[in-house]
């Protein structure tokens, strides 16, 4: 890509992108650095990420959102996420957003997301997403519960360049359109791409397991659904899963 915002770096292989993005800080508006195999890949909860080398997207972007405030930082996390699925929604029906950010066809999980922020004050100073993105992996040996690729959806390849382009292009937009202050409908897009957005699903708190809609997400990242009895519950990241059964 040859574009003025954009500085693109790529390395063969690194402990992690997360780690190392910092180290190309090109003063553009994003800096992104791309590889071909991680060896301490990380995902959320700690996890790592499996990858065969060479086979998908494994990148992470710099950027730095001082126009965005700590207490609405969350609008980060859905861009870039809302970016990835209307990306792969061009190439396969079945692509939604599991909250906060993992990326689902169906109920399997194609893609996974991890973001750090640093503030000054009460504004992010910089913001660092990584992502794994499984694009030509054809087979998934760990004992992750519910991975799939591109290839395994589709039965070929897909060109990882043409993808990372497109990802690049629409999260770019999406962060002019949160400078201008126009949130609503990168928020809205969200709310439409999100797993399991209609009708009753099987959830799992600390007090046991439920049934429950979702209502939504709050600005801050909340998660807000209603049970069968019509009791709404809020949860932070962490305090709820998702019961999922792959048959």
């Amino acid at each position: 890509m040859n574009v003025n915002w954009l500085s693109l770096v790529h390395c063969e292989e690194t402990d992690s992108t997360n780690n190392q993005v910092k180290n190309f800080d090109s003063g553009k508006e994003m800096t992104v650095l791309t590889t071909q195999y991680q060896k301490a890949g990380r995902g959320q909860r700690g996890n790592s990420w499996e990858s065969e080398k060479s086979q998908n997207l494994l990148f992470s972007i710099l950027i730095h959102p001082n126009y965005v405030t700590a207490s609405h930082q969350f609008c980060l996390s859905q861009a870039i996420s809302l970016a990835i699925a209307q990306t792969l929604a061009e190439y396969t029906p079945g692509i939604s957003i599991k909250w906060p950010n993992d990326i689902y066809w169906n109920d399997r999980k194609i893609c996974g997301i991890l973001i750090e922020n640093d503030l000054m004050g009460k504004f992010i100073q910089n913001c660092i997403i990584g992502i794994g993105l499984n694009v030509n992996q054809q087979k998934f040996l760990s004992d992750a519960p519910n991975p799939i690729s591109l290839y395994q959806i589709l039965g070929h390849e897909t060109p990882c360049e043409e993808v990372l382009a497109k990802i690049l292009t629409r999260f770019h937009q999406m962060l002019n359109q949160i400078k201008e202050g126009n949130t609503a409908d990168v928020i809205q897009a969200y709310h439409n791409h999100l797993y399991r957005r209609t009708g009753l699903h099987p959830y799992k708190d600390e007090k046991g397991t439920f049934m429950a809609h979702i209502i939504g997400v709050e600005p801050q990242g909340f998660l807000v659904l209603c049970d069968e009895q019509g009791t709404e519950r809020r949860y932070a990241f962490k305090e709820v899963s998702y019961i999922i059964n792959l048959g």
